[in-house]
């Protein structure tokens, strides 16, 4: 059995004084807190001292500070040091010695704040990492709290990949850098990121320096864009472009591939000074080109799909990375060329033949036309000359219309073989566009693929029957439909039209014909060959009127003739009663004389 040791008080100590008060040290009370004091700092309020860590609890810190009383502050102002503990010395700013409740008021949250400006400047200055912590987040970044002072964290500074999720940042503290301080508005932007790149850069220094061309790599997808997708390759990023994920057509890389997926990929090129690495995915597996049907020949005909459209044709993927073009001029026999999009679509699946084929180019054309039979290879047989059919307008000039018989089967009716009689300036007089028109084949051009047509043809020239009806001299009644500079444009009967001059157009009363009016025309021109008959309203009226003057002229003329007559009968007589025997012997004398002559 151990000994127990027994604890003895001092002998002298008088225990009754004690525990009644009294003054038992021979100190005065004065000289008991001055010798007390002494032991304790000289603080006094609003001053910043330093003290230690003596407790710590889920909401509270306890701190000494060396005075008569230990003070206890919110761990929520220490939350940007969570590896805070006891013994650790802290900076406070006394608030108050003794407040309501007689309890001394500390608190490090302004202690930070009143050298928070002095720090930062000194960071700064120092390029010193600074401890912060992550408040919440803020339009394009982070909050941080940094001595006290809250200071942005741009969100393309919190890491050196691309950050999908903010939200996971707040509440962590973290290292920073100091990289801008406006010094009029007391604003403070730190990085996270650049922290870490200057590692990087000696690591992706390392790592390109170890790179070959052909290199086959494991790499992480980092991030998906439009051009392309970023492989992280273990601390040094690759863009894979997107015409180097597939031997096909790519619409999104997403198509491919998907983010944090483990891809192999080989190296295309490199640049040591700008640290830019090009990858291939699409590399690493053969061409399609070189595992193609090698029996494959011009003149097969081929299945696929449309995978782009251009208006100058399509582009039909008929193996994965194998691709032909179709022209929209091998769409169809028309040539009349039209944009590809009037024959298809992307998406859609097309037969097609093979037109060229260059394998080492890794080039083929297609045709979809030639699935059919050209329409003018029997051309004469299917539409020989004199033969009627329909046609659609297709389009208007000025000089006719432009039909279409079948696809790629073209014609033009003349703007002469439109109307045997009506006078057509602009061929949107006769039809419209689209509407269908009756015609006759005139003329075959096989060379050019094109039909001369006629519309009047399918009519008896009727021109062989006015020639009888508007015989020069005749006249009919007809309207002035149109008024010109060179004269009037005149509908006759049997839907003829003629034409007259300004000075066949004065009326009786010495007026002009106006538009619409009805009057007598004479024909004074008929032209079977050129359909062209000249009319004249003065002619009537003047005509009549030189008939009557003539008239008058031959009665006149038949009246003077009459009474000269008259006047010479009676000399005749007398001259005739006074002729003598002598006369006639001297006659015959004379006629004696002649005939010897002769």
């Amino acid at each position: 059995m151990s000994e127990e040791k027994v604890l003895t008080g001092t002998p002298d100590f008088n225990w009754e004084s004690y525990e009644k008060g009294e003054n038992i040290s021979g100190l005065s009370h004065e000289q008991l807190e001055q010798a007390y004091n002494g032991t304790l700092n000289k603080v006094s309020s609003r001053e910043v001292v330093n003290g230690t860590v003596i407790g710590i609890n889920k909401r509270e810190v306890i701190v000494d500070i060396n005075y008569k009383q230990d003070a206890i502050i919110p761990i929520s102002e220490f939350r940007y040091n969570p590896d805070l503990k006891i013994g650790d010395k802290v900076e406070v700013y006394i608030e108050n010695l003794e407040d309501k409740k007689g309890q001394l008021s500390l608190s490090h949250k302004k202690a930070r704040a009143s050298r928070s400006w002095e720090l930062v400047n000194e960071a700064m200055e120092n390029q010193a990492v600074v401890r912060g912590y992550i408040k919440c987040r803020t339009k394009g970044g982070m909050i941080v709290d940094v001595f006290g002072i809250e200071a942005f964290l741009p969100g393309s500074q919190i890491d050196v990949k691309p950050i999908r999720d903010y939200d996971a940042y707040v509440g962590q503290t973290e290292d920073f850098k100091i990289v801008k301080i406006n010094q009029e508005f007391r604003n403070v932007v730190v990085s996270h990121k650049a922290l870490i790149e200057a590692e990087l850069e000696e690591q992706k220094k390392k790592i390109i320096s170890t790179l070959e061309k052909g290199q086959v790599l494991e790499g992480t997808v980092k991030n998906i864009t439009s051009y392309g997708v970023f492989i992280d390759l273990g601390g040094v990023d690759g863009l894979i472009h997107i015409t180097d994920l597939s031997w096909g057509r790519v619409s999104e890389p997403s198509e491919i591939v998907a983010l944090d997926q483990k891809i192999n990929v080989v190296i295309l090129d490199f640049d040591d000074e700008k640290k830019r690495i090009a990858l291939g995915l699409k590399q690493l597996t053969p061409h399609p080109w070189d595992a193609i049907d090698p029996n494959l020949k011009v003149g097969d005909i081929v299945k696929g799909k449309v995978v782009v459209m251009a208006d100058y044709g399509a582009f039909i993927e008929i193996a994965p990375g194998v691709e032909g073009l179709i022209h929209v001029s091998e769409m169809s026999w028309n040539q009349h060329l039209r944009s590809a999009q009037d024959f298809m679509k992307v998406g859609d699946d097309v037969e097609a033949v093979i037109l060229t084929l260059d394998r080492d180019e890794r080039k083929m054309s297609l045709g979809i036309k030639q699935l059919k039979e050209d329409p003018w290879t029997n051309i004469e047989d299917k539409y020989p000359v004199g033969s009627k059919h329909t046609a659609k307008v297709r389009n208007f000039t000025n000089f006719g219309i432009f039909v279409e018989i079948e696809e790629g089967v073209d014609g033009l009716i003349h703007i002469s073989d439109l109307s045997w009689t009506k006078k057509i300036k602009h061929p949107s007089e006769f039809t419209q566009i689209g509407e269908v028109i009756d015609v006759q084949v005139l003329e075959i051009d096989k060379e050019n693929r094109r039909l001369s047509l006629g519309h009047k043809q399918l009519e008896e020239n009727p021109w062989d029957v006015f020639e009888t009806v508007f015989t020069v001299g005749s006249i009919h009644e007809g309207v002035i439909t149109e008024l010109i500079d060179k004269g009037a444009v005149v509908s006759l009967p049997y839907g003829v039209e003629g034409f007259a001059t300004p000075k066949h157009l004065v009326k009786e009363d010495g007026s002009q014909a106006k538009a619409d009016e009805k009057l007598e025309f004479k024909v004074i021109e008929f032209n079977k060959e050129a359909k062209r008959i000249i009319l004249s309203h003065s002619r009537i009226f003047e005509d009549v009127a030189k008939e009557e003057e003539k008239q008058e002229k031959k009665a006149a003329a038949a009246a003077r003739k009459s009474k000269k007559a008259a006047e010479e009968a009676p000399v005749i007589q007398n001259q005739a009663a006074s002729t003598t025997l002598g006369d006639i012997d001297a006659l015959a004398a004379l006629k004696s004389k002649l005939e010897g002559g002769e």
